[in-house]
């Protein structure tokens, strides 16, 4: 078996040829990936069936299990994404400034590619294909490291897109699968500075923080998603139940998904009783400070005391943090107290509110009248995305293609030198 720094290796030498490719050919490449991912779609879903197996043997939560699986029609979506990808124009080479200076010299900033991007993610394959896909697209290669819960599915996914990767002339070491199962080879990786040019890990908190915290290479932090909803007492209560039930049910496996509410006390004795119906009906667990819980109870809603664990929180399940809070300073307050920089959402119709409420967030996204769900590359109109990043350099929320460029300066002269 290769090790670690041989593959690293290979894909340095891949992200060379990539840099100088043409959108058409990256263009034709991914759309050859998606059309092998859907023609081997049952081949790939016999594969995550092991993997899937083995972690409900293993006892994992319901959360990890639903992230780990890809059905057929999850492939399909996958597939799919790559090709909204190939659709979106290529930032390699795009300008981002130019100008003439006085002594005639040209200069250019361009878009060109990180590099070698390498990923280290826990059980979420669909991951696989959409670093894959937004890396060839921006021209770098993709070392990827998922979680031994997902080896079998990441070794088809890996497997498929190379098989279509050789169908189109493009070198294989574009994508590939870093070795070794244990932590020693993701320490391997972290310590490929040189080789790599960029760390992106994506999971939970114990996992960002020990690459954040031990890389030798530069990271780009993707955050846990501790995500809040503030439901303003000028708020329409019947748009406020939709957006809660929303950001906190629709999926729960998800970083962008609620995981803190917190209620006008003006308009808690109207709003509360209708949107705890809707939790009971839901089976969320409220995790309530002693004025939510009065009405919780009256509700007959599943609650417990909350705790400071509870408001730091991402619970990946129906649980939610919640509180009563007396104006829309206070729910500032302990939302910068508390979040993880991922999404915040106002419900209002109080312009005055919103404007203090979105200027005074130090989060990635801030949603007004609208459900946590929506931080998403897809859904910002980016194509697949390949992580949400809740740091400040770089990158920052969603990040695509653009994200996983950086610049060059080109400056064109007639003999100019300096004097």
């Amino acid at each position: 078996m290769q090790t670690v720094r041989e593959v690293a290796e290979r894909a340095r030498h891949a992200a060379r040829e990539l840099r100088v490719l043409t959108r058409d050919q990256k263009d034709e490449a991914l759309r050859a990936i998606a059309q092998r991912l859907k023609a081997e779609k049952d081949f790939i879903a016999q594969e995550n069936s092991k993997d899937v197996d083995a972690a409900k043997a293993d006892g994992t939560s319901a959360a990890i299990i639903d992230r780990l699986t890809l059905d057929a029609s999850r492939i399909e979506a996958i597939a799919d994404s790559l090709l909204d990808v190939a659709a979106l124009p290529d930032p390699v080479g795009e300008v981002i400034r130019g100008y003439t200076l006085p002594n005639g010299l040209q200069v250019r900033q361009i878009r060109v590619p990180l590099g070698v991007v390498g990923m280290i993610y826990e059980a979420r394959p669909n991951v696989t294909v959409d670093a894959a896909g937004l890396c060839l697209k921006s021209g770098n290669a993709a070392l990827l490291r998922g979680s031994s819960s997902a080896l079998n599915t990441n070794i088809a996914l890996v497997d498929v897109m190379r098989k279509a990767l050789a169908d189109v002339g493009i070198t294989t070491d574009a994508i590939a699968i870093v070795p070794g199962t244990t932590h020693e080879s993701v320490n391997e990786l972290m310590r490929a500075r040189g080789l790599v040019d960029v760390l992106i890990p994506r999971g939970g908190a114990s996992l960002i923080q020990n690459v954040v915290n031990n890389s030798l290479v530069p990271v780009i932090e993707t955050g846990v998603g501790n995500c809040h909803v503030y439901v303003d007492k000028d708020a329409d209560l019947d748009m406020a139940v939709k957006i809660v039930m929303n950001s906190k049910t629709q999926r729960v496996s998800v970083c962008n998904a609620a995981e803190t509410l917190l209620v006008h006390q003006d308009i808690a004795e109207q709003f509360l009783p209708l949107l705890l119906r809707e939790f009971k009906e839901r089976d969320v667990t409220v995790h309530a400070d002693s004025a939510m819980a009065e009405y919780a109870q009256k509700a007959g809603a599943a609650w417990e005391p909350v705790t400071d664990e509870d408001w730091a929180a991402e619970y990946y399940s129906m649980d939610i943090a919640a509180g009563v809070v007396p104006d829309v300073a206070a729910a500032v307050e302990h939302i910068l107290s508390w979040t993880s920089g991922h999404t915040e959402a106002i419900v209002s119709n109080n312009a005055a509110a919103i404007a203090y409420f979105t200027a005074s967030m130090d989060s990635a996204a801030v949603m007004v009248n609208a459900s946590t769900r929506f931080t998403d590359g897809g859904e910002f109109g980016f194509g697949a995305e390949i992580g949400i990043s809740t740091q400040k350099l770089h990158a920052r929320g969603p990040m695509a293609l653009t994200e996983l460029t950086t610049s060059t300066f080109i400056v064109t002269g007639s003999g100019h030198v300096r004097e």
